[in-house]
């Protein structure tokens, strides 16, 4: 399976290309501020034709070229319905310094929009696109509608586009309209469970890494745990965003820097997300 990715755009969202191969169809995921020209570069150089786009939830760092590379390219757009207002109205997904951002813009929802889950609440999709079995985890807490997606290559190796849900030593913020605390640590207690330690985790910011090193090193998943349990100062409820943060950075403690000791802020890539082969 090829894996290629770049960051793009203000905040450095992650968009990545998943293909069989190179020379044939693939599927895009997050096409997010500015991705549209590298994006283009990426397919030409592997030689790959865009099938679906793929969106690991709605906030505009992540889906900001979907409209456009959607007709451009003249393929659906898959989000959760939970998510889906996000594509024409971003700002309902935001607080009002960040809305503030995106100024006075047009948005529009992309031509053909389908939806992972034919109703809100339903747990999951699988897809069959491009010559990939893709998994769609619905794992609500960073957003309504975020989801986890969940490839097996052929040697039975599991790779996860884990989007802002879990970020490296960090998770995503949940301090946005339509974040939730609580479901945040039932969905990284969920992937706890689903992905096994060789998992290759590529998230929506920063470097690739395993399930096993986030087991050991992400205070995040250690909050996760106990899934029910009270709110602490080290997990992940009662954490709230950075007033600098983008909409996907690690939960902060009002002044930009992670709540949790030693929790790295996942928002800074560091040129470990280029192609990768499995």
């Amino acid at each position: 399976m090829l894996v290629a990715g770049f960051p793009a755009g203000t905040f450095q969202a992650n968009c990545y290309l998943l293909a069989p191969g190179p020379g044939g169809p693939c599927v895009v995921v997050d096409p997010g501020e500015g991705a549209h020209a590298p994006l283009d570069r990426a397919m030409a150089e592997h030689g790959l034709t865009p099938a679906a786009i793929l969106a690991t939830h709605g906030h505009p760092d992540h889906v900001h070229g979907a409209a456009e590379a959607a007709r451009t390219y003249d393929v659906p757009v898959w989000i959760r319905p939970e998510d889906r207002p996000l594509l024409r109205s971003p700002w309902l997904g935001l607080n009002h310094e960040l809305a503030a951002g995106l100024g006075d813009r047009p948005w529009s929802e992309p031509d053909t929009v389908r939806e992972l889950g034919e109703r809100a609440g339903e747990a999951g999709t699988v897809l069959d696109v491009a010559g990939l079995r893709i998994e769609a985890l619905h794992t609500p807490g960073h957003t309504g509608g975020s989801v986890v997606f969940r490839l097996v290559t052929e040697e039975g190796g599991q790779v996860a586009i884990t989007g802002d849900t879990l970020l490296p030593g960090s998770a995503g913020r949940t301090d946005l309209p339509g974040g939730d605390p609580v479901a945040l640590r039932r969905s990284l207690a969920m992937l706890t469970a689903a992905l096994d330690d060789a998992a290759v985790l590529l998230p929506g910011h920063g470097r690739s890494t395993t399930m096993g090193q986030e087991k050991v090193s992400n205070p995040w998943l250690a909050g996760a745990a106990d899934a029910d349990g009270a709110d602490t100062a080290g997990g992940v409820a009662g954490a709230s965003g950075g007033a600098g943060d983008a909409a996907g950075d690690g939960v902060g403690d009002g002044a930009g820097r992670p709540s949790a000791p030693g929790a790295a802020r996942g928002t800074a890539p560091d040129g470990e997300t280029g192609e990768r082969r499995s």
